[in-house]
């Protein structure tokens, strides 16, 4: 078992992520610095999996999404496709995708014409 697997383990035997979880997950994800994209796709799966999740943890799952996401400052068509799956894995778009959607906008420094297809696309519904 892997760290990863071990570390979602441990927090899902209750079936919530809590605040202490979070810090814990910010040690571990971001110990080199940065989150890459294996470590977004654990966040996924683990927000996927949660009975339950805390704001804090909402609030840290978009930043990392954003981090690695806006690590070089754009997003392009590739990226949009790898997003689209993230956004879409449990079938809908939630009020926290959707603040993500509006903040990678705000602060990307130049998007594709599919982010903006995706972008138009999550609002409407």
């Amino acid at each position: 078992m892997t760290k990863l697997e071990a570390l979602k383990s441990s927090i899902l035997a209750d079936g919530k992520i809590d605040t202490d979880e979070v810090e814990l997950l910010h040690r571990e994800l971001y110990a080199d610095g940065r989150v890459d994209r294996d470590e977004v796709e654990f966040l996924v799966d683990l927000r996927g999996q949660a009975k339950q999740t805390c704001p804090e943890f909402e609030r840290f799952f978009i930043r990392a999404v954003k981090d690695n996401l806006l690590a070089d400052g754009e997003i392009d068509a590739n990226e949009v496709t790898w997003l689209r799956k993230l956004l879409y894995a449990d079938g809908k778009i939630d009020d926290q995708e959707k603040q993500l959607l509006n903040e990678l906008k705000a602060e990307a420094k130049q998007t594709c014409p599919e982010f903006q297809q995706l972008l138009n696309e999550c609002l409407k519904s």
